[in-house]
């Protein structure tokens, strides 16, 4: 990296380094969990595989988008039944995302990204931009924006057994497969466990061990390293993508 293009990890940073951003840099807050990840993975998972691919995208935006560090606490109340997992409480996460936000448009930043990695953020999450954008309604040059990493990329490759991401299913354990498979443990043996919900098109409220016993939901035994680079390298490119669609928005339009 030159000295002419600085380094955009916010930790790594001077307070004056960041005074000197423009206000329309993307702010980057990536968020996801520990929580329990059956028997087969480690409590960490969503941070990890966030982490990856935070790494493998911010060389792209060296001098484009400002990275904060990964937040690891996520909204896990659904795992609780299962030793290890920490969480935030709905309300009390949406407070927090909340706060991370207003203390950047406090800085003087007006585009805001949450990345995520886990899917109980997804409703408080989105909750936050939605009510950040009602109290600044006034201002048309803010962005509010909520995403979550696996919904960003193209369609998975039809060897798959899994359409969609489930819980230390055959997506997850494929990615750590990838990344660490020192920290996978016997996925081979771990029976299929079928996503969905019988009231659909309802959504209804529930906690994982009435689902799964062993904390797992899919297919984890049809796991590979191979896969796993796979869903990394398409969800990391779908990643990009959407934030070269953020540092093009106009900053006033609906459309951008």
């Amino acid at each position: 990296m030159t000295k002419d293009r600085p380094q955009m990890i916010l930790s790594d940073l001077t307070w004056s380094a960041v005074s000197a951003l423009s206000p329309d840099t993307p702010v980057v807050i990536p968020v996801a969990a520990l929580e329990q990840h059956g028997h087969h993975l480690p409590l960490f998972t969503d941070s990890i595989l966030l982490g990856e691919i935070v790494r493998r995208i911010s060389p792209q935006f060296s001098d484009r988008a400002l990275f904060a560090p990964l937040l690891w606490l996520g909204n896990s109340h659904h795992h609780l039944d299962f030793p290890g997992t920490l969480s935030a409480a709905p309300r009390l996460y949406l407070d927090l995302l909340h706060g991370l936000a207003e203390n950047f448009i406090h800085h003087g930043f007006r585009r805001i990204v949450f990345l995520n990695g886990h899917g109980g953020n997804d409703v408080p999450g989105r909750q936050t931009v939605f009510e950040l954008r009602q109290r600044y309604r006034q201002r048309d040059d803010l962005l509010f924006l909520f995403a979550t990493y696996w919904n960003l990329g193209s369609e998975v490759r039809a060897d798959f057994a899994q359409t969609e991401m489930g819980h230390a299913c055959e997506w997850e354990t494929s990615m750590m497969l990838r990344i660490d498979p020192s920290k996978v443990g016997n996925y081979a043996a771990a029976p299929s466990v079928p996503p969905g919900n019988p009231f659909l098109p309802a959504a209804r409220g529930w906690i994982t061990g009435e689902r799964s016993a062993a904390g797992h939901i899919g297919s984890p035994q049809e796991a590979t390293a191979a896969k796993g680079e796979a869903l990394l390298e398409t969800f990391s490119t779908g990643a990009a993508a959407f934030l070269e669609r953020v540092i093009a928005w106009d900053g006033h339009s609906w459309n951008g």
